[in-house]
């Protein structure tokens, strides 16, 4: 089977994914939360507090005991509206207003509907203690789709406050990603309520849903907002994992363009570019199926600053992507972090204390905080 797949990538043309050389950097990784049902996605509050979903629909808190050491409160928050928690589909990510210090509001989104009609749904609450109040829907993918797989679900804030997340294609017709009556395959930004920006790049054109801002997307898992920069990540199928810039209107080319092979071996597609298509700044094959993604530029590692940390499913790891100025994108060797742990790394951001937080995928996952190492 290795045969075939290093015959293969010769015939597509498609390259490996480069070295990575030994961390040089000690750290120390402490253990803050575990017996999580597969962690999805984290969050800091001013408050010193953080979130934690669980993708079978439950909101979880971290907070400071009569210790002051961080603990999982046990009781899930309430209030979480219903979730369609069943293959890939359930809770996804939690974000914090902006201005959550004076408002209290969060954003989440989430699976919603039934196995046979569901859709990707982004929603506001109020979080009051440990309730959610005043929880008001703000998007709902159109059509609905009959297959839990390929939701995206990573949102974050743009400097002018409106917000951007991902949509996977649903892994059903693929080519509706390229679509523009359908959200499956893009990138939507709307209003922090729910309304459509008016400068949108398809807002006023007939047949197209005015929500969406980029096309062409498998499965996106990971959105960093960095220097005014939108980077976003996603899932190829066999190889063709991607890294791209995303810039309003522009076409990143799924299906028609990618470096990946099917599951089948067989080819999605003879292209890997194609003018009009926006190439990637990186392609990760053979796959290491990225799932979050943090902009690092904290004090507690000062040879980590100015770079992007993915994290990997299929490869157990988390990898620094060093990055220049935007306009030359990624710069330097890749260094793979911490596959010690051997374990799926779902989540990975930067706290305000500078340390590196991961929340690990499995039944018992963990919340981890990785510092620098003691002499």
């Amino acid at each position: 089977m290795k045969t075939v797949l290093l015959f293969l990538a010769g015939v597509l043309g498609l390259a490996a994914a480069p070295p990575a050389p030994a961390q040089t950097t000690p750290y120390r990784i402490e253990t803050v939360a575990s017996g999580l049902d597969h962690p999805w996605s984290l969050a800091f509050l001013p408050d010193g507090r953080l979130l934690v979903t669980e993708r079978a629909g439950r909101l979880r808190l971290i907070e400071p005991g009569t210790d002051g050491r961080l603990q999982l409160r046990s009781e899930p928050v309430a209030g979480v509206p219903p979730v369609l928690a069943r293959g890939q589909s359930g809770l996804f990510e939690v974000l914090p207003d902006p201005d959550f210090a004076r408002n209290r509001r969060i954003v989440l989104s989430y699976a919603h509907g039934q196995p046979q009609a569901n859709h990707l749904r982004v929603a506001s609450a109020r979080l009051e203690g440990t309730r959610l109040l005043d929880v008001k829907p703000l998007f709902t993918s159109l059509p609905a789709k009959a297959e839990t797989q390929h939701f995206g679900g990573r949102m974050a804030w743009l400097p002018d406050g409106t917000l951007v997340f991902g949509m996977g294609d649903g892994n059903l017709d693929r080519t509706d990603a390229q679509r523009l009556h359908t959200h499956l395959g893009k990138f939507m930004r709307i209003g922090a309520d729910g309304s459509v920006p008016a400068d949108n790049p398809f807002t006023g054109r007939s047949g197209a849903l005015p929500e969406i801002w980029s096309v062409g997307h498998r499965n996106p898992q990971g959105l960093v907002v960095a220097g005014g920069v939108v980077y976003a990540h996603e899932h190829g199928a066999r190889g063709g994992d991607e890294l791209n810039r995303l810039r309003p209107g522009a076409n990143y080319g799924w299906p028609v363009v990618t470096g990946g092979i099917d599951y089948t071996y067989a080819r999605v597609t003879p292209f890997q570019t194609l003018p009009g298509m926006e190439p990637p700044l990186l392609q990760w094959t053979p796959s290491i199926a990225p799932a979050g993604m943090a902009w690092y530029d904290g004090a507690l590692f000062p040879a980590w600053r100015g770079s992007l940390m993915v994290a990997a499913l299929k490869e157990r790891s988390v990898r620094r992507v060093p990055m220049a100025d935007p306009a030359r994108g990624p710069v330097g060797a890749q260094e793979l972090l911490f596959r010690e742990l051997g374990e799926r790394i779902r989540d990975v951001r930067a706290g305000p204390d500078g340390a590196l937080w991961l929340l690990t995928d499995s039944p018992q996952g963990r919340v981890l905080r990785v510092v620098p190492a003691t002499p």
